[in-house]
């Protein structure tokens, strides 16, 4: 099972969902669970050190898919994170990438921010494995705030997700329904701003000091993996 978490716009909390996703179901199944890096954020999130490879590398190589295995770092007896390495991620092996994913097992992807082709293109930057994983999750789901900008590049976007984290703060105009309509998918979880969160993240202890509230309300996100 893949679960592609993405935002439309920095600053959404696309990482902080993804790893507490991957929190929530390493906790709740017997499965293993492994959580993606593509932003290259989630080693401070949880206090690791940083890493001198990773999936950049990797897509970069000839390398054999299975030697992935030997860049995981545990962070629970039941989660690893690929880390995300240096340099630009290639899309060139994104097939066999894809493939490796999808084996046995529950994924987790930090894809970070899609933008626009034409963004991609004028930035020079390597973001279509992000926009294939973001494509081909068995749930692809957009972290976002009701922010009238966010979900205006969302509309414009191609892909579409399957469902919404919905992160919520205090003087929004736009509602939860607002953001349904607009964005043609449901909210799936809905996670206020929380200054827990913000210690833990900034401490790099998220795997010690997990939130109970924002772990429960992403309870609906785990469900059926």
């Amino acid at each position: 099972m893949l679960v592609t978490c993405w935002s439309t716009k920095g600053g959404s909390g696309t990482t902080v969902i993804a790893a507490l996703v991957s929190l929530h179901a390493a906790q709740d199944r017997d499965r293993p669970v492994l959580l993606v890096d593509l932003s290259g954020d989630l080693p401070a999130v949880f206090g690791c050190a940083e890493t001198s490879s990773g999936l950049a590398e990797w897509l970069r190589s000839d390398l054999a898919p299975c030697s992935l295995e030997r860049m995981l770092e545990e962070l629970t007896p039941n989660l690893s994170l690929l880390p995300r390495g240096r340099g630009p991620l290639s899309a060139r092996r994104a097939d066999e990438l894809v493939d490796w994913l999808g084996s046995d097992g529950i994924v987790v992807v930090d894809a970070g921010v899609l933008r626009s082709k034409e963004e991609s293109s004028d930035r020079g930057s390597d973001d279509e494995i992000r926009w294939r994983l973001a494509a081909e999750a068995d749930r692809s789901v957009l972290v976002t705030r009701a922010c009238y900008l966010a979900l205006r590049r969302t509309v414009s976007l191609p892909v579409r997700p399957s469902g919404v984290v919905l992160v919520t703060e205090s003087g929004r105009a736009l509602t939860r329904s607002d953001c349904e309509r607009a964005i043609g998918a449901p909210v799936l979880a809905t996670v206020a701003i929380d200054p827990e969160i913000a210690r833990a993240v900034d401490a790099g202890m998220l795997r010690t000091r997990v939130p109970k509230g924002p772990i429960k309300a992403l309870g609906r996100l785990t469900e059926e993996l």
